[in-house]
């Protein structure tokens, strides 16, 4: 049996934070400032929180290395399980065409740089971080916003900062999934906390677009159009995430706000139509750059060429959003009550993960069951999606096989990524060390309803991922607030929701950008024009993160059953 230790370092809490505190900044440090590849950044940290674990918190070898263990199978079912199944679909969508055809269909909407940025960087980025992620949909943006004329750094300033709203349910539900499996608390609650708050920035996302785009003349002239689709994407994401299925909660809010757009468009138009015109050599340059596949985070695969010449509109609008309308309906299907507690019960095995006995400082036993539930996983229900997509597509087995094996290969500093945060997490908070730090931030009281928002902005501003940065201070916020008094969910949830703030400035993300662009080299510029936006942002959402904690706001908090 192991008892964890809140003081090891000379009896003092504070000493013992500072060191607990060492794993965390050598990957903060490794990849902010020294530009450390993710993968080896995480694989350095993993080391540097085992060799604390055993030498200073005094856990033995051999639990620590089951600690491991435990943390990297989680990293790999459901959450890597669920993101290789995501962007797989995504690929196939691509690798058959429809995807490029989708691009069109939007393009063919407006002609309006304002309008085709909320379409575009809004509701398709969010329909892409849904799925693929990663980069993804910052890259995609900003070759389509410049193949309609934008101009390269108002592309990906304006493709930055749209990925922000849908972040904390991106990939599947990504995020919420590893919080809750570092936490202990139920997604569902996650779920819904995230979902009374992420909403509250998707309803000005829209307006500060059109902003960039086209100053305060863009907001006067689009104000309708831009509150409707905040207004749709908000409501959607509030209502999927509370009442639905926390996995389809961006597929269902970017599907419904594209809809509400469309609608509004015919029956209003802003009055005057903004169009940047570019020479053709220009944006022929910079869109060739911009898919090149020259990005750290995302390829774009070349596709077949659909003759839409031959087709109806009504052809190939149905068939470029068909992947997505399969993934509403298997997802709906696993919701009815009677499949759902089939998936959530009959198929899953739970059993003590073996090599850990473990107490806390107080000697309560500390949890380490571990429940594995491949076939009613959102992955296992994805990859369900990409084989009826295949055979919607008529794609033969082998192409598919094929796109499925150059998923991996494209994920596979991912997959080593992944798999090392989640051991370093489950290392961290089995052995005591996350519950030291969660102790020392609890002489900060009530003030840390407002320090919890910026630690989540700062651990994805560093990660440049949701999921890796719930995974890191996940169970720190949740520890920490039971300390002070305040409800764990509402700062865990905060983690998350307000850590998507922190995406725009993460190095990985502005390097993405830059190179979609053609701006290689020059990612400080798109830094400088998107600091002031972020961190105001972030100071609007701690003192509504804030007033959650108090009575004012406390009854959007739910309440555990």
């Amino acid at each position: 049996m192991f008892q964890q230790i809140l003081d090891p370092v000379f009896g003092s809490l504070v000493m013992s934070a500072l060191v607990a505190v060492i794993p965390l900044a050598t990957l903060f440090v490794l990849l902010g400032v020294f530009r450390v590849k993710a993968w080896k950044a995480s694989l350095i940290g993993l080391a540097m929180s085992i060799l604390l674990a055993v030498l200073v918190w005094r856990m033995p070898p051999i639990q620590t290395l089951s600690a491991t263990f435990e943390g990297a199978l989680y990293g790999i079912v459901p959450i890597l399980w669920i993101l290789v199944n995501a962007l797989w679909l995504y690929r196939l969508t691509v690798v058959t065409g429809w995807f490029e055809v989708l691009g069109d269909r939007i393009r063919a909407i407006s002609d309006d740089q304002r309008i085709l940025a909320i379409l575009i960087a809004f509701c398709f980025g969010a329909l892409l971080e849904s799925l693929a992620g990663f980069g993804a949909p910052v890259a995609i943006s900003i070759a389509m916003l410049i193949a309609a004329g934008m101009k390269p750094v108002k592309a990906a300033v304006v493709s930055l900062l749209a990925n922000t709203a849908p972040v904390a349910f991106g990939a599947m539900a990504a995020p919420i999934i590893a919080l809750s499996g570092v936490t202990g608390i139920d997604i569902h609650l996650l779920s819904q906390m995230a979902g009374r708050q992420t909403p509250f920035l998707a309803m000005f996302v829209p307006l500060i677009l059109v902003f960039i785009v086209d100053g305060r003349r863009g907001v006067r002239q689009t104000w309708p159009v831009a509150v409707v689709a905040g207004l749709a994407f908000a409501i959607s994401q509030f209502i999927t995430s509370n009442f639905i299925a926390v996995e389809i909660t961006d597929v269902v809010a970017s599907v419904v706000t594209v809809i509400a757009v469309l609608l509004m468009l015919r029956v209003w138009k802003p009055s005057h139509t903004v169009v940047f015109e570019r020479a053709a050599d220009e944006a022929d340059a910079v869109g060739s750059a911009s898919v090149s596949g020259t990005t750290t985070s995302v390829q774009v695969i070349a596709g077949r060429k659909i003759d839409q010449s031959t087709r109806t509109t009504a052809n190939l609008t149905w068939n470029a959003v068909m992947p997505y309308v399969v993934i509403i309906v298997i997802f709906s299907i696993s919701q009815i009550p009677i499949v759902k507690d089939f998936l959530a019960h009959a198929t899953t095995v739970t059993f003590p993960w073996p090599g850990l006995e473990i107490t806390d400082a107080a000697g309560n036993p500390v949890g380490t069951a571990y429940k594995l539930n491949i076939l009613g996983t959102g992955g296992t229900l994805l990859l369900i999606s990409g084989i009826i997509v295949a055979l919607l597509y008529r794609l033969s087995a082998r192409e598919a096989v094929r796109a499925y094996g150059a998923t991996l290969h494209q994920l596979r500093f991912t997959i080593v990524t992944v798999t090392a945060v989640l051991a370093l997490a489950y290392v961290m908070n089995l052995s005591g060390q996350t519950q030291s730090l969660g102790a020392a931030l609890a002489a900060t009281g009530a003030f840390f309803a407002v320090l919890s928002p910026m630690i989540g902005w700062l651990g994805v501003a560093i990660t440049g991922s949701d999921t890796s940065s719930n995974a890191l201070f996940g169970l720190l916020q949740a520890t920490t607030a039971e300390q002070v008094g305040i409800n764990p969910i509402l700062t865990a949830a905060a983690n998350s929701s307000a850590g998507v703030l922190g995406k725009m400035l993460s190095p990985q993300n502005l390097a993405v950008a830059a190179a979609a662009a053609g701006m290689a080299g020059k990612e400080g510029d798109l830094f400088r024009r998107l600091i002031w936006w972020s961190l105001g942002l972030l100071a609007v959402f701690t003192a509504f993160i804030y007033l959650q904690s108090t009575p004012i706001l406390g009854w959007m908090v739910p309440v555990a059953p």
